[in-house]
């Protein structure tokens, strides 16, 4: 059985902090590989703000060329909207059987955990890794100690893709946030 880390995301776009984030869980933890979990339309997310699908999977597609470990999923682009984690999990579970999933959560997403459509289905059959991010909620003492639920003390970059996205709309470079093919296809755009 593999151990597959599930890191999902509008990728809108795929940024330096978004790699930084996958391959810490490649390097420091039991986790074969992360796929890259594209979604097309997040509950919490307004469709007007997000790049068309194909270009957002291209782009992780040209961001972690060459890494084994690394791999872009488009399993949510054939899944009824909005996608639910629950749903997806499911979807991906029955599809892999050989695998074995976690998901990777920031410390922002696991502070509101409770909210998210059957978390408890999700804590009974899978487990949570969670990365910190300088805007993370306060986390329910209920998820603090929960044996599904590792936290992690990794240093990583903030990076925000509302910020990629004004800056390209300006004209700005953009390179010190994307890979050099990310920018690239942005300019092809």
């Amino acid at each position: 059985m593999k151990n597959i880390g599930l890191f999902f995301g509008s990728f809108n776009p795929i940024h330096f902090g978004h790699l930084a984030v996958a391959q810490y869980f490649t390097e420091n933890t039991d986790l074969e590989q992360v796929w890259l979990v594209i979604s097309p339309q997040s509950p919490f997310k307004k469709k007007k703000e997000l790049i068309e699908n194909h270009h957002r999977l291209a782009m992780v597609e040209c961001a972690i060329k060459g890494q084994s470990k690394l791999k872009a999923c488009d399993e949510e682009f054939y899944l009824p909207t909005p996608n639910y984690t629950i749903d997806t999990l499911l979807h991906l579970k029955k599809k892999f059987p050989k695998n074995q999933f976690t998901l990777l959560l920031g410390a922002d997403n696991i502070a509101d955990f409770d909210q998210w459509k059957d978390y408890t289905q999700i804590l009974d059959q899978f487990s949570i890794h969670v990365y910190p991010r300088s805007q993370s909620g306060i986390v329910k003492s209920e998820f603090l100690n929960h044996p599904k639920i590792t936290f992690f003390k990794a240093s990583l970059l903030e990076i925000s893709s509302t910020e990629i996205r004004k800056a390209l709309l300006k004209g700005k470079s953009v390179s010190q946030w994307v890979p050099p093919s990310v920018s690239l296809y942005f300019k092809s755009l």
